[in-house]
């Protein structure tokens, strides 16, 4: 794997950025690190696996202030990001699952447990995490039949399982998938984002840009991480509907993308980093082109198109359900739970082609009734999804 990374880092910045930061990890590690401290070490793949980690981590420090804690990220876009978070006392990359870095590290480290996010499987590390008798957990983890541990050939993948201490799970599907191929220790605590945007929704920020440019006589669609196939379907109809206004948040906000946008719009707009509140108010599109303000800006929305759908797959749908409006979004969330959830529940509706995603629009737009029954149904769907993080929280550390 290493060898590869160092490969493709000579054409693409980012495994470059990877590469320079595993090359350095375990000397950041035995610099920062105080020895004959024990750390509860927290692994997340990117930012989003931190997102789903960060309520359990603020859990910690907030009730037990004198825990050390090390975070650690296998991606560039969640270390560069986070690098400087607060709540923990170090931050670094992962070393590569490769056997000699793994002793080094634990040797370093020397965690007294180590807790994975969603979905992280290094082989090596949990074994030597076993090996060791130190407690090891996954949280937030969702299992789905497709995966390679309920094939016939994924022996290999299903040791891997039977190294956590205890695996806990979003629902009982997973549970009853894992029982399946005798995984047992189980526990279904649900999934910690639902906690995490209720605390971003209790945080909620204010901004006057958006404050003064919503109108209580129009309807406002708030679209977030938006990439250009989702931004062909959502400009067309917000050009032909002079009804609608339109906050967009690009999921990439360089200038090419900025431009890509407005030269769509036939509408005036502003940019979020460019404007006044009396600018502001004037203009039918506010795009949103820095970074922090999505998850205060869906508080302004009528309706929420959440972008990613055309792609890899959506991006978070709780961020937006947790205020209560009815979330869109494309075809690709069949890995996402949430997506079946409020689909299922009437809170979240799903599209593959422009005739569909109209007919949505037309209906919540004309429709009132449509458009308060879908955004009660997405609030309630949050809240009654939160509290994993007190059984988690509870089960680890006995509080």
């Amino acid at each position: 794997m290493g060898a590869g990374i160092n490969i493709g880092a000579c054409r693409n910045p980012k495994l470059k950025k990877l590469a320079a930061g595993e090359k350095e990890a375990l000397s950041h590690l035995r610099a920062n690190i105080k020895p004959g401290e024990r750390y509860v070490w927290i692994h997340a793949a990117s930012l989003g696996e931190f997102e789903q980690g960060r309520p359990l981590i603020e859990r910690i420090r907030r009730e037990s202030p004198d825990t050390k804690i090390l975070l650690t990220f296998f991606s560039p876009s969640g270390y560069e990001v986070r690098k400087n978070f607060p709540q923990v006392d170090v931050v670094s990359y992962l070393p590569f699952d490769l056997k000699s870095r793994v002793k080094e590290f634990l040797d370093i480290v020397n965690p007294r447990m180590a807790i994975f996010v969603k979905y992280e499987f290094w082989g090596n590390y949990l074994s030597e995490l076993k090996r060791r008798g130190i407690p090891t957990y996954i949280i937030s983890a969702i299992f789905r039949p497709s995966q390679v541990f309920f094939k016939p050939w994924g022996g290999t993948f299903r040791k891997m399982l039977k190294c956590y201490t205890r695996i806990y799970v979003q629902d009982e599907r997973s549970k009853q998938l894992l029982a399946g191929i005798g995984i047992d220790n189980v526990t279904v605590a649900g999934d910690t984002r639902f906690d995490r945007v209720t605390d971003i929704m209790a945080s909620c920020v204010k901004i006057p840009e958006i404050e003064s440019f919503v109108d209580k006589n129009k309807l406002t669609l708030v679209a977030g991480s938006t990439w250009q196939p989702d931004e062909a379907h959502i400009i067309p109809y917000f050009n032909a509907h002079p009804g609608l206004k339109l906050v967009i948040a690009p999921h990439e906000v360089d200038e090419n993308r900025i431009k890509d946008i407005t030269d769509q719009l036939k509408r005036p707009y502003v940019r979020m980093s460019q404007t006044t509140p009396e600018e502001a108010a004037k203009a039918d599109c506010i795009i949103i082109d820095c970074f922090g303000k999505l998850s205060s800006a869906y508080t302004y929305g009528d309706i929420a198109y959440i972008g990613g759908g055309f792609g890899v797959g959506i991006h978070n749908l709780n961020e937006a359900a947790v205020y209560g409006i009815p979330v869109i979004f494309g075809p690709n969330h069949k890995k996402f739970k949430e997506a079946s959830d409020l689909i299922a529940n009437g809170g979240g509706v799903s599209f593959s082609d422009n005739a569909r995603f109209n007919e949505i629009m037309d209906r919540f737009v004309t429709n009132e009734k449509a458009l308060a029954d879908a955004g009660a149904a997405a609030g309630k769907y949050i809240k009654s999804n939160i509290g994993a993080t007190d059984v988690i929280y509870a089960n680890l550390f006995g509080k």
